[in-house]
């Protein structure tokens, strides 16, 4: 026996509230704990455990809590990267769904993998000015 449409409505509905709920703790959770603190409770990153490279990533967390409190320069050295290609990225997919294409071809897979292995790089050269800020270290 296959859910009505009723039931479908209702169990999308719930699915979207309950993501919201879980999105809005999250985002409070960040804007109310520092991560730029030391010894904060928020996940390490794999990539620079295991490379000692910061990630394309890197700094996401930092660069959201600077966002959420206003700080819009601290926001571009956390993550500069994040900070204008997510937003980008929201758009693009926005964008390919309404038109009725495939949200990621393989031109676009190619395009962001290349930007965020060149963005990896070079954020990892000695001297680069945009490197996520962690205080009292």
């Amino acid at each position: 026996m296959e859910p009505s449409a009723r039931e479908t409505q209702r169990a999308r509905l719930y699915g979207t509230l309950g993501t919201g709920v879980l999105a809005a703790g999250a985002f409070a959770y960040v804007g109310l704990v520092d991560p730029h603190r030391p010894g904060t409770l928020f996940p390490p990153c794999l990539f620079r455990l295991a490379t000692g490279w910061n990630c394309p990533a890197c700094g996401g967390l930092r660069m959201t809590h600077d966002l959420l409190h206003g700080d819009l320069a601290a926001a571009v050295v956390d993550n500069v990267f994040l900070l204008v290609g997510l937003p980008l990225l929201a758009v693009w997919v926005l964008w390919r769904r309404r038109r009725g294409e495939r949200p990621f071809p393989l031109a676009a897979i190619v395009a962001i993998t290349v930007a965020a292995v060149t963005w990896t790089v070079a954020r990892n050269m000695p001297g680069f000015p945009l490197v996520p800020t962690i205080l009292g270290q």
